[in-house]
């Protein structure tokens, strides 16, 4: 709005500024909280600019959590545009996060390793909010707990989502009630394993691909949809893995990962498979 409200409610071109304590805005937003949240560990600059680089990273994990979690809802309450909301919507955020490489993606091995240290066993591999991502979207790894043994509260919430079906596992049970013939195997399959690609769940895509304007139309959008959150999170990868390959070459990783190795790796896998595969048979 171009003015502020005066106490009477009249139209005033100045707004409050006198407040008892802190201000609506702050009490709402905690910005003063946001912003002391930085302590870094060595006196060179750029630590400041990788240091709030990844913290706001963090903070569009969890509100990307907070839209598939939303989503799978959703869906398993056969709400198809409540979820289709929560997935668009994600899909702005996915571009804000993945534009958050850019600040480090110019970083010169010389300039990385001046406050490398700092990060001393850290390493993004251990964010609990990133896991939870990796989960709804399928990518199950019991293993990915072990890190967070020491954080009780933290541990629950990744067991939690370990064991909950993703997204992906949603959209294939609307499938299946909608009569579509995704195999009970793929229905039944442990939750808490990795997603396999199956061919009869190709078929499946590919059947619906083949006539986008029939009777199942708003599950075609859906897998469309899906395809664009799967499209962005390979480019977040692909964008990690340049930006880390430029920074420190192949060398280890922090915390003890393979760095670039490790990346490349996660770098050539899809996530939704059929929703990929299936384009070559339509």
């Amino acid at each position: 709005m171009s003015h502020a409200l005066d106490a009477s409610g009249a139209g005033s071109d100045t707004p409050n500024l006198d407040f008892a304590g802190t201000t609506p805005y702050e009490d709402y937003v905690q910005a003063d909280v946001l912003t002391h949240l930085q302590h870094p560990r060595s006196d060179d600059p750029g630590e400041m600019v990788f240091l709030v680089t990844t913290q706001v990273m963090e903070l569009w994990f969890t509100v990307i959590v907070h839209e598939w979690e939303t989503a799978a809802r959703a869906l398993r309450e056969d709400d198809v545009p409540v979820a289709m909301d929560a997935l668009k919507r994600s899909l702005r955020e996915l571009e804000a996060l993945n534009a958050s490489w850019r600040p480090l993606a110019q970083l010169t091995p010389g300039q990385f390793n001046s406050y490398r240290a700092a990060l001393g066993e850290g390493s993004g591999f251990q964010s609990a909010m990133y896991r939870r991502m990796e989960f709804l979207l399928g990518e199950k790894s019991a293993s990915m707990l072990v890190p967070h043994r020491g954080a009780p509260r933290v541990h629950a919430e990744l067991e939690k989502a370990l064991h909950e079906p993703s997204v992906y596992d949603e959209t294939l049970r609307l499938l299946a009630r909608r009569g579509l013939p995704v195999p009970q195997s793929v229905l039944d399959r442990d939750l808490a394993l990795r997603y396999e690609p199956s061919a009869e769940v190709e078929a499946v895509w590919t059947a619906l691909y083949a006539d986008p304007s029939g009777a199942h139309a708003d599950l075609h959008r859906l897998g469309e949809v899906l395809t664009d959150v799967a499209e962005l999170v390979w480019r977040w990868r692909n964008d990690h893995l340049v930006a880390t390959r430029r920074a420190m070459g192949a060398k280890t990783g922090t915390g003890g990962s393979a760095g670039v190795t490790w990346l490349e790796k996660r770098a050539t896998k899809n996530v939704f498979p059929e929703l990929w595969t299936a384009r070559s048979h339509v």
